[in-house]
């Protein structure tokens, strides 16, 4: 039987009725210990720390304070900062292309899902914005049911999608008057993405979370076979001994790594075959402290 991701449970559950319950088990793992992230704390503006009082919140609980004192101290927030979170999901056919049951695809609405719901909980109005040909909602918002809808034609990965990723970025550029978050999930495939990427952390906070599936970082074993490239279309013919990508494009997309943190984009880069959560928790509560650039 297969149990399918150690973090995500049976594969089949992106397309049936438990998606909900496990973003929120998502969303709350993520949230943990991670206050000091400019990402997920930019709903509410810290004001002080008080001792604890009868029906506080234990999500308010100030541990840092509380460990250093005999009592229980609770955090005080005053002024809404609302910071809109833009979620820009690749849905482009690379992203479907997998050598593991859960592809690059599957991760990227996964952590999407999850990092919506964050950002609503700390009053950060949230939109979620297609990569690929399919079109989607610009507005932020702070309903649920408005990050539920918005997923909702993402959750099916579509074989032939082609990219528009760095349109949509350089259109939400444009859109976006205020300084927004803007949280690009992709595997960097997309022609341009870099540089609309590098373009809008001008303006943006960028955050750039690089999806890799393991047969695009060495061999899988096997025979020849005759194969199409996902986005463009290109046949070719390849073997298991070799990866996906040439050692060309894998050196290309390392240094688009280094080139995105030079510009003051933070970067980070998951694995469809290891656990995700630690890392990008970890990311998130830190990245704040290094302004921007890989963790």
């Amino acid at each position: 039987m297969d149990l399918g991701h150690p973090e995500l449970g049976p594969p089949d559950e992106l397309s049936h009725g438990d998606f909900e319950f496990v973003v929120r088990r998502l969303a709350d793992d993520l949230a943990f210990g991670t206050d000091a992230s400019r990402f997920v704390g930019g709903g509410l503006e810290y004001a002080q720390s008080r001792p604890y009082a009868p029906g506080d919140s234990i999500r308010q609980i100030d541990w840092k304070i509380t460990a250093r004192t005999r009592g229980t101290w609770v955090k005080e927030y005053e002024a809404i900062k609302r910071t809109a979170v833009h979620l820009m999901v690749d849905t482009s056919a690379s992203m479907t292309t997998a050598s593991t049951r859960l592809s690059k695809h599957d991760l990227a609405i996964w952590i999407a899902a999850a990092l919506g719901l964050v950002a609503q909980r700390r009053l950060s109005p949230c939109a979620v914005i297609g990569g690929g040909e399919r079109e989607t909602r610009f507005q932020p918002s702070l309903l649920r049911s408005d990050l539920w809808q918005a997923l909702e034609p993402l959750r099916s990965g579509v074989h032939r999608e082609g990219t528009q990723l760095a349109q949509r970025l350089e259109d939400l550029s444009v859109r976006a008057r205020r300084a927004s978050v803007i949280v690009a999930l992709t595997d960097l495939h997309a022609p341009g993405a870099v540089d609309a990427l590098r373009h809008a952390a001008q303006k943006h906070d960028v955050i750039v979370i690089e999806l890799h599936d393991p047969a695009e970082a060495g061999a899988l074993g096997g025979g020849f076979f005759r194969g199409n490239e996902a986005e463009s279309g290109r046949t070719f013919t390849g073997h298991g001994g070799l990866r996906w990508t040439s050692k060309n494009d894998h050196i290309e997309e390392r240094d688009a790594g280094h080139t995105l943190a030079r510009s003051g984009v933070s970067w980070l880069q998951l694995h469809t075959d290891r656990p995700f959560m630690p890392p990008l928790r970890h990311f998130l509560a830190h990245r704040s402290a290094v302004g921007g650039g890989r963790t």
